[in-house]
């Protein structure tokens, strides 16, 4: 079947809730993600991409995230306890190809204090679980080359390595970024949620708060 457009809605989770990116959570993200740690592997251009204050920020976010036809960013909040509501990250579905039910699910960064958490595979479950759902066939998943993180994350979650492309974009320091590309498709979407499934349940019942110390 053709895969449609998923709506703009709220995605809930037990632990987290995403939100369709507005203009007004572009300082609160800032706080989440503006930082050495998130940029150093690669996110954003790398390290020269990232922005010296909130300002700039905005400015970043304008012509990096996919707003409107381009996709559907979210910011990612967590659900309970003393943090609740609190923005810790972003990701986005996008580059929507409905006749070739094919989509893009990436632009994902988390404040370092929940890496480790339940916070990824959740939101992973959440976004895969849309795509699929909206009869999208393939999505595919891809990080900086040199991003060792978000490469083992994306393997972690099952999807399939697909190769490298080189030389795909510049970045600001000058060099130019090689993409390591990866996918799950439909047919593998209920081995992935399992995965997804077994990982949340893992983590308990406890809510994640910023205090908690990440595992990496």
């Amino acid at each position: 079947m053709t895969a449609t457009t998923p709506e703009r809605v709220d995605l809930v989770g037990r632990f987290i809730r995403l939100t369709p990116l507005a203009e007004s959570d572009l300082d609160e993200l800032y706080d989440a993600i503006g930082s050495a740690r998130v940029f150093a592997s690669g996110y954003g251009g790398g390290p020269a991409g990232l922005p010296g204050d909130a300002a700039a920020f905005r400015e970043f976010a304008r012509g990096y995230y996919h707003w409107g036809e381009r996709g559907i960013a979210y910011a990612i909040r967590l659900e309970g306890g003393a943090d609740d509501g609190r923005i810790v990250g972003t990701s986005t579905l996008g580059d929507f190809e409905p006749v070739n039910e094919a989509a893009h699910l990436g632009w994902t960064a988390y404040d370092p204090r929940v890496w480790g958490t339940v916070v990824n595979p959740e939101a992973k479950l959440l976004l895969l679980g849309a795509a699929f759902d909206h009869g999208f066939g393939r999505v595919k998943l891809q990080a900086d080359a040199v991003n060792a993180r978000s490469r083992a994350a994306i393997l972690r979650l099952g999807a399939t390595f697909e190769g490298v492309l080189r030389r795909v974009m510049p970045k600001p320091d000058g060099t130019w970024r090689d993409t390591a590309v990866y996918s799950v498709l439909a047919d593998e979407w209920p081995g992935v949620r399992a995965g997804l499934e077994e990982r949340i349940a893992a983590w308990g019942d406890r809510p994640v708060e910023l205090a908690d110390s990440a595992v990496d």
